[in-house]
This record gives C-alpha cells, structure tokens and sequence, in this order.
C-alpha cells in the first residue's frame, strides 16, 4: 500500500514522498487508520521501523493548517536529541503546509525557543524538564492541545521524569487523544497507560525483544589488551558507509574516539558531557558524511535517528539486555539493511550469554582472518563452539562454531 491509501493529507504525503519514502511500514499501517480515526493508542514495535511516521503523519493530517489558538499537538520525549530529530522530521513532513513546529529542551539558552513559542506554534516537542520550565514562566499554555504523544514512556521512567510527566498531562484537555509508545511495560507506565488513556487500542510489532531481521549479527570474541587493535582492523577490513561504536563510559568514549583520530579516521564524539552545541555538530557532521565514524555512550542508543548506518560496532558489551537491542536498531533502520558487530572478552561473556537468552537467538562467533590473536578464554568457549571452517555470518547461518572475517557491503 501507498501513503495516498489512509487518508492523510495531499500535503503530508507529498512531504514524507520528497523524503524519499514510498511506501509505509508495517506500524504505520496500522497506526494511520487508528489515530485518524481518533483512537487512543499504546504502541510497541522494534526501534527503526518507523514510529515517528506513524504517530506524525496522520497528526499532522488531522491539523490541516496553522492555527493561531496555540499548540494543539504535544510531544513529549525523554532525551534532547530525540526531541531533535523528531522536530525535525515534522518539519519534513509538513514542508508543503504552513503547520509551525517548535522544539523546547534543557541544556541550551531560552532566547529562540521564546520567540517561537510568542510567534504561535500548532506543534510543541519538548523533553518534560524544559516543558515545565516555561509552563512556570507562563510562556506556554497547554489547554488547547488536541493530540498528546508520550513517546519512549519507559525511557522517561528511568530517567525520573514521571512526576513532572503527570504534571503535565493533569494541564492537558481531557478530552484529547493520547498516543503512548513504549518498548517495555513495567508496572508504573501499566497503570499510567489506565489513567492517561481511554480506551486505547494496542499495536505491537515484532517480539519487542527481537533485532529487525534486516540486522547481521557478529560477535568477536578477544582478549581484553587486543581489543581496541581488533577494533582498527575491523574498520580496515569492513567496507562501510558510516559505524556507530557504543561504549559503555564517557571516558572511554573520549579516549577511543582520539585512538580513532590517530588512526586517520574522522570521528565524532556523543555522550552526556558534551554540550549542546556540541552534540548537535556531531550529529549533523555524521549525517552529512563530515564523520565516517561516531564513537556514543547509551545516550544514543535511542537518541540517535540518523538514515544510512551500515553498522554498529559494540565495543563494550551492554549490560543490560535491552539495550543491545536499541544499540544495534540504529542499523538496519526502515527495513534496510545492517550489520552489528560485538566485541567481547572473556569477562563480558555472561553479558551475552543473557543477550542472547532475550533476543532467542545465538549470535554467530567470528574470527577476523590473518589477525595475530593472543590466547583468551573468550576463544576457548569449547563448552559451546568448536571451530569450523568459514562461513556466511548473514542471518545467523554460520550456525555454531566459528565463521571467519567480515561481510563486504
């Protein structure tokens, strides 16, 4: 099906078509006849399949045209940059209409977002903090909001952000539509789904445990002094567009993105204590191709919404299951094609053990060809490999044992 199949407006679909997207993902389906048909809505599906299409699309659809009455859309996100990026997408869509758009978030000065928000915007994305911050000042209202989204609700949990997210939903019209969209569903997001919404239809695709199946998975086990030498040789080796590497700690991050430099690559760096400014020029360099390599802690493993990542590279395995899947789904995003790399050592190898219990699913073991390894325990799983000879690592068929070398793009 076509995006002209839902109804939306001529306006957003020939705005999401100049984006180059013809035809609408699977939670897109879905989510259009829903929400235009004014449905509350609690959606859960793989990160990279599309969510902010699904929600901003039939939105702004229902808006039609720029209002002066104030925001009738609000979009709340937990982290700066996802209130970027999702900003900018619905400035995408609705290029070919006067809708207005405004973005509020902490960590930067109040000046511009005050003049927005005084000029009249139809739509506020805001990170909650900030959102409270200028409700307190009186620079925004919220009683003619229409279309609430609560999007990475569990996100929003963890980082303590459910008190001021109560408050604002109490200064909200009760009579709105509430789209919730949330990868887990622990007990506190449960019962606020009961109080925020009514009635609200559920959409889920895929285990939400589960990698988009576009997604190649590689683990490369190495002893702990080779790791970052293994790293540089898979970059030599992998004929990419652009890799996004995930490190646990702000440190590393820093130390291995000067590592890189040294190495002659390009190399951007993102994680909580860069400043704004700073963020931001890194993620437009890596969008634009300035950076062939951006080095991130977990701030972007759901912050990050940039199109063409050939591969993400974990060099430290998470620790918490979950978010190798949100790592590796900034690959492989719109059911495009991808490839995950782990790097793990010997230490790490109970953090994949329990990744791999969440995700069902081995991950191939791999051998980079010609490089000289020391010995470690992490080549020694003889428990649950034995080395083979080599294989195709795409979707998982190397099956056990060890495959050797990486896939060329």
């Amino acid at each position: 099906m076509s995006f002209q199949n839902f109804g939306l407006s001529e306006e957003v679909v020939h705005g999401v078509q100049s984006m180059g997207f013809m035809d609408p993902t699977p939670i897109q389906v879905r989510a259009f006849p829903l929400i235009l048909g004014g449905k509350d809505l609690i959606g859960a599906s793989q990160t990279g399949t599309g969510k902010t299409a699904a929600f901003g699309l039939p939105l702004l659809s229902l808006l039609k045209a720029h209002s002066p009455i104030g925001p009738r859309i609000l979009i709340l996100e937990p982290t700066r940059e996802l209130a970027a990026q999702v900003e900018t997408a619905l400035r995408d869509y609705s290029r070919f209409s006067d809708i207005r758009t405004t973005v509020v978030y902490g960590g930067v000065g109040y000046g511009q977002q005050l003049k927005e928000l005084k000029a009249g915007t139809d739509v506020l994305v805001a990170t909650p903090g900030r959102l409270i911050d200028h409700l307190e000042q009186g620079n925004v209202k919220l009683d003619k909001i229409e279309h609430l989204v609560l999007d990475e609700a569990d996100r929003m949990l963890d980082m303590g952000f459910m008190p001021d997210v109560r408050k604002i939903i109490d200064l909200c019209p009760r009579d709105r539509q509430t789209l919730l969209f949330s990868a887990t569903m622990p007990p506190e997001i449960a019962r606020l789904t009961e109080w925020a919404l009514r009635a609200p239809e559920r959409i889920e695709i895929g285990r939400q445990s589960t990698p988009a199946t576009t997604i190649t998975h590689a683990l490369y086990p190495v002893a702990a002094v080779q790791k970052f030498d293994l790293l540089v040789e898979l970059l030599k080796k992998t004929n990419f567009d652009s890799v996004l590497i995930f490190v646990r700690t702000k440190h590393a991050a820093d130390r291995i993105a000067a590592q890189l430099k040294h190495a002659q690559h390009s190399v951007a760096v993102l994680h909580s204590n860069r400043s704004q400014n700073e963020r931001l020029e890194a993620l437009e360099g890596f969008r634009n191709g300035k950076y062939e390599v951006m080095v991130a802690t977990d701030i972007a493993s759901r912050g990050i919404d940039v199109a063409g990542i050939s591969h993400v590279i974990n060099y430290d395995v998470p620790q918490h299951t979950e978010d190798y899947v949100h790592r590796i789904g900034r690959t492989g995003r719109a059911l495009a094609v991808g490839d995950a790399f782990t790097l793990m050592t010997a230490e790490e190898g109970p953090d994949v053990a329990a990744i791999e219990r969440f995700i069902g699913q081995q991950i191939p073991r791999v051998k980079l060809e010609n490089f000289p390894y020391v010995y470690s325990l992490a080549l020694d799983d003889k428990a649950k490999h034995v080395v083979g000879k080599a294989g195709n690592i795409r979707g998982g068929r190397a099956g056990k044992g060890y495959s050797f070398g990486v896939r060329k793009r």
